[in-house]
């Protein structure tokens, strides 16, 4: 499976990828994070991984925050952006 290289969401269709500069697809990044060649936002790992707990946690719901927060920690370093 493959995760967006900047927030770890699952991409499981073409639908979820973000745009390079020509309008193609990128399939390091999601669509939520990366369009027309560039990231959508500017913020340190630690900030995606603040703006990512909640999603995280709805669409996990026997987790908590801290947990949520943990495995974040541990799996942002390893994805491409934050490398």
């Amino acid at each position: 499976m493959k995760f967006c290289q900047s927030c770890g969401m699952p991409l499981m269709e073409e639908g979820m990828f973000g745009t390079n500069n020509d309008g193609s697809k990128n399939e390091d990044y999601c669509v939520y994070c990366y369009e027309k060649g560039s990231f959508k936002d500017d913020m340190t790992m630690e900030q995606m991984i603040q703006f990512c707990i909640p999603h995280m946690v709805k669409a996990n719901p026997d987790i908590t925050e801290e947990q949520a927060r943990k495995s974040m920690e541990e799996f942002f370093p390893t994805l491409k952006r934050w490398k």
